[in-house]
């Protein structure tokens, strides 16, 4: 237990870190790029994000819908909310364990099929950030060599697990634990490699990761920035690329870190990058932590110790 807590402090230290040396480098160019913060353009970046959560809530109500979980629209939205706003404030994604106890608990749905829906989740996540980040390498030059394999492997790694799947049936499995984990794939198959399920998910997967492209342009748009679309879009995925190895709560750190440098390699200035990098992510993380917490009466006070009892197991474990 005492190793995993101090892993969590590590984490949270690192992201403090991440985000202090960022700012420390551009100090004092920092109150001069400040004075072109704008209410406009950040209540702009606000709405544009809370339209991919309106979009990402109903995608979820269909992965569900799909692996025959029949849910709301406001539960499949509140419960991404909730699971979010956990995996902000612990690392490792404790939150998605959260989302699994919320669906079994309002809808006793089988612990197979709530981790089912949260694969389908990430496997389209990550092949529509990888898909959008190769076409914008078409646009952006001079990308330094790394950004390459950074999105071309997890493409290559999501083409293998969808070849898998395509063969898990046939696998045997006597083992309870193997049966378990084949059938959870035969229900990600099932769910996601349908005609229907492939066109309605990736059409919703690129407009939410679109508009969260579109968030941090608003942000951009502030500092007066000539910075092509294409070249904001290959920095929001550089970002959540590096952002998915769960290093800090919520990616706090290495995803401001990654977008920056995204940022300056294309020509924007340390500080107006930097500033971009800090505002897009509090812009995103903020509304994730209000509407999360605005989820608990929603789901009702059972949710707050059964959030503890899960994350001091997870800890106890260790």
């Amino acid at each position: 237990m005492y190793r995993k807590l101090i892993g969590v402090l590590v984490s949270v230290l690192l992201a403090i870190a991440l985000l202090g040396i960022m700012l420390a480098r551009v100090w004092d160019d920092l109150l001069i790029t400040v004075s072109y913060l704008e209410p406009f353009f950040i209540l702009l970046a606000i709405l544009v994000s809370l339209s991919s959560w309106v979009i990402r809530g109903w995608r979820y109500q269909q992965i569900l819908a799909y692996l025959t979980v029949k849910v709301s629209y406001f539960f499949a939205t509140a419960c991404i909310f909730f699971s979010q706003t956990v995996n902000l404030i612990v690392p490792a994604r404790l939150g998605d364990f959260i989302r699994i106890i919320i669906i079994r608990h309002e809808y006793d749905a089988t612990v197979s099929k709530c981790l089912s829906s949260i694969v389908i989740e990430r496997l389209f996540d990550i092949i529509t950030v990888a898909a959008l980040g190769l076409f914008s390498l078409l646009f952006v030059l001079n990308v330094p060599e790394w950004f390459i394999p950074l999105i071309i492997i997890p493409l290559i790694l999501c083409a293998m697990f969808a070849l898998f799947l395509l063969i898990a049936g046939k696998i045997p499995a006597k083992n309870p634990v193997f049966h378990f984990i084949l059938k959870m794939f035969n229900e990600v198959k099932e769910a996601s490699l349908t005609k229907k399920s492939i066109v309605i998910l990736s059409i919703s997967s690129f407009i939410i990761w679109g508009l969260e492209a579109a968030v941090c342009m608003c942000v951009t748009l502030m500092f007066q920035e000539e910075i092509p679309f294409m070249v904001v879009v290959l920095a929001i995925v550089i970002g959540n690329l590096v952002k998915a190895i769960p290093l800090t709560p919520g990616g706090i750190g290495t995803y401001e870190l990654a977008v920056a440098l995204t940022l300056e390699i294309a020509g924007t200035a340390p500080a107006v990058a930097t500033l971009i990098a800090v505002i897009d992510h509090l812009i995103k993380n903020a509304i994730t932590l209000v509407c999360g917490l605005a989820t608990i009466p929603y789901f009702g006070q059972w949710i707050i110790p059964t959030m503890i009892d899960t994350i001091r197991e997870k800890f106890s474990r260790g």
